[in-house]
């Protein structure tokens, strides 16, 4: 509570500053660029765009236009790279894979910050408040990585569904034991899959499951269209609480938002049934992390797999790591290759935009003129 009230605060501060332009000012821009380090791997792949190195590859593009382009990883702590530049930054390219953390004094201490750009999809890094009291743009790159989501959904859900990683570690530790496989492993056919959202990402994972011979259930704040509902094959649930005993598997497909922020904690993990699969390439804050660790121990939860979690990087003490039946990885999902060059050219064509005083693309706005997109409210 104390932390919300002085986010207020700062947030009525920054009230009177909304006349910030929604396009360019005049002259040379500062952009600084936080992402992850590509270390030893950065050269191995001339595609590999999404890493400090290689900077979206479009370092020469600004450059030649005069502008300045400040890259780091280094995001964490008042004496951070990001600290020194974010007082004269006029725009800030972030991404939810190594999300640096914009908060209400970030944006207060960035006197000439205009423009707010996630290089991906999920802007709940972004005190969004605080931005949209500050006049501030922020989008991100809508549609650039919804394949690459769903198509690791898919494959977490069939990887803890066959209980494959612990036929993996027998293969690569040199054991043979098919009982310590065979015992909880399942065909997908036939099961309940619910996702709780069914946005672009959710949808196009029901699209990917339908030829599996699955019982497909969707909950969202809106029904999809029924045409739509026909071809996926899949049932509205209103209730997301009469939702969830039916599962077998459930995948959550919805934004962090303060509604959501903790949802699945023990009570409603406790609504779904005894060894229920959850996959969850959303965000992990929306989950109570001891109240999973706990649920996989006791097996209530039989399967936990996913590439979000809370914070980011997760420390090594985090209880995920450790608990059984989990199929973590680091936020990997949504940054494959074709996702970063899909995200890279989004990130571009924004800005061009923006040095021409042009107005982006409609979905891709998280706060424009002051107010928030819709599934942020």
């Amino acid at each position: 509570m104390a932390m919300r009230n002085a986010t207020q605060q700062v947030v009525r501060a920054l009230e009177p500053s909304l006349t910030r332009s929604l396009h360019a000012s005049p002259g040379s821009k500062k952009i600084v660029g936080v992402f992850y380090k590509g270390g030893e791997y950065a050269g191995q792949n001339p595609n590999f765009v999404g890493c400090v190195e290689n900077a979206l590859g479009i370092r020469s593009w600004l450059e030649s236009q005069g502008h300045q382009y400040i890259v780091t990883d280094d995001k964490d702590g008042p004496n951070c790279e990001l600290e020194k530049h974010i007082a004269d930054a006029h725009v800030l390219i972030t991404t939810p894979f190594h999300p640096a953390y914009v908060s209400a004094d970030r944006i207060r201490r960035g006197k000439n910050l205009e423009l707010l750009l996630t290089a991906g999809i999920g802007s709940d890094h972004i005190e969004l408040p605080a931005a949209a009291a500050a006049g501030l743009t922020v989008a991100e790159v809508t549609g650039s990585n919804t394949v690459s989501v769903a198509e690791d959904q898919l494959m977490r859900i069939l990887v803890l569904m066959r209980n494959f990683l612990p036929g993996h570690h027998q293969a690569i530790s040199g054991e043979w034991d098919l009982a310590g496989i065979a015992h909880r492993a399942y065909d997908l056919e036939g099961k309940t899959v619910g996702t709780v959202g069914a946005g672009r990402i959710g949808k196009l994972l029901l699209q990917r499951l339908k030829p599996f011979g699955c019982n497909l259930l969707y909950h969202d704040r809106l029904r999809v269209d029924a045409a739509l509902e026909e071809e996926l094959g899949a049932a509205f649930e209103e209730d997301l609480d009469a939702m969830l005993p039916k599962c077998d598997v459930v995948v959550l497909n919805m934004p962090l938002t303060e509604k959501t922020k903790g949802m699945f904690n023990k009570e409603k993990i406790a609504k779904m049934k005894k060894g229920v699969i959850i996959v969850n390439n959303a965000r992990g804050a929306i989950m109570d992390t001891q109240a999973v660790a706990d649920a996989c121990k006791s097996g209530h939860i039989a399967g936990y797999g996913g590439d979000v979690w809370y914070p980011q990087p997760a420390p090594k003490e985090h209880p995920w790591r450790y608990m059984p039946n989990n199929a973590m990885t680091p936020h990997i999902s949504g940054t494959t290759i074709d996702g970063q060059l899909r995200y890279a050219a989004g990130v571009k064509d924004m800005l061009e935009r923006y040095f021409k005083g042009q107005d982006f693309p409609e979905p891709n706005y998280i706060v424009k003129e002051g107010k928030l997109a819709s599934q942020y409210k």
